[in-house]
């Protein structure tokens, strides 16, 4: 009977143990969104970016959580990313397959394409494989402004996606509809933007390059005005006045002499 009974204490202490061991190793995997992204800038990270409805995600899911029960053993921390909940980050690291795993070692990335077991996982860190892989170029780096702004793209793709469903299924619309009313909001939005930046093209060349000041045209006092009208009289008076000499010499008879006859 007492045997019995420490074969069942022992069983109990044995299970006990075993959900302990799973729960701290669950614990071990670091939820990443679109605010504490940036947490994988620091250290090294094993990352995988998956979706709840994606089939190999699903299957590797155990395998990504026994991995990360040896987080503290390799001293690296392992990560997820749910794609549906952040698109963001999806767009931020170019994710195009699902699931995706990268190696992050102090904010320099690499893409995980080995095997998709613990144990290849751990041989990856523990014998430094990722040293063979070459690294993601500076500009297409997540952590880099380009890749940044295409993250607010996804976002806004994400969010224009939500409002094309909400019209058609709240409001009823036919799905032509929708996309009429995105026109025409693209077309307004286009516009004012346009103007916008003409307007400040215009003020940031006006500051850097501006325009020369006209000197407004020279008044000339009214007395010289007078003077320079009665030099101008006094000079018409003269050209006429050659005009009528010229006209009077010419006009004059030319007297002849009558020949006499002789007596």
């Amino acid at each position: 009977m007492a045997s019995f009974m420490w074969c069942c204490l022992l069983n109990v202490l044995i299970f006990i143990s075993c959900f302990l061991n799973c729960i701290e190793s669950k614990s071990q995997l670091v939820i990443l969104n679109e605010d504490n992204w940036d947490l994988m800038l620091t250290g090294e990270w094993m990352v995988e970016f998956y979706a709840p409805w994606c089939p190999a995600c699903k299957a590797l899911q155990q395998s990504w959580e026994e991995f990360s029960g040896w987080s503290k053993d390799l001293n690296i921390k392992v990560g997820q990313v749910d794609v549906t909940a952040s698109p963001g980050l999806s767009g931020r690291f170019m994710v195009t397959a699902l699931p995706t795993i990268f190696h992050v070692l102090n904010g320099e990335f690499r893409q995980y394409r080995g095997a998709r077991d613990k144990e290849s996982f751990i041989s990856f860190i523990e014998e430094d494989k990722w040293k063979s892989v070459d690294p993601i170029p500076g500009w297409k780096s997540p952590a880099s402004f380009q890749m940044s702004v295409v993250s607010h793209f996804f976002k806004m793709s994400q969010l224009l996606r939500a409002v094309h469903t909400r019209l058609m299924e709240d409001y009823g619309l036919p799905t032509w509809g929708s996309y009429l009313i995105f026109a025409v909001a693209t077309i307004i939005i286009g516009a004012l933007l346009g103007l916008l930046c003409s307007q400040v093209a215009v003020c940031t060349i006006d500051l850097f390059f501006p325009p020369k000041s006209m000197s407004p045209p020279s008044v000339k006092p009214k007395h010289k005005e007078k003077e320079s009208e009665e030099e101008e009289e006094s000079d018409d008076d003269l050209v006429e006045d050659d005009i009528v000499d010229e006209n009077t010499a010419d006009s004059s008879p030319v007297r002849k002499r009558k020949t006499r006859k002789a007596d």
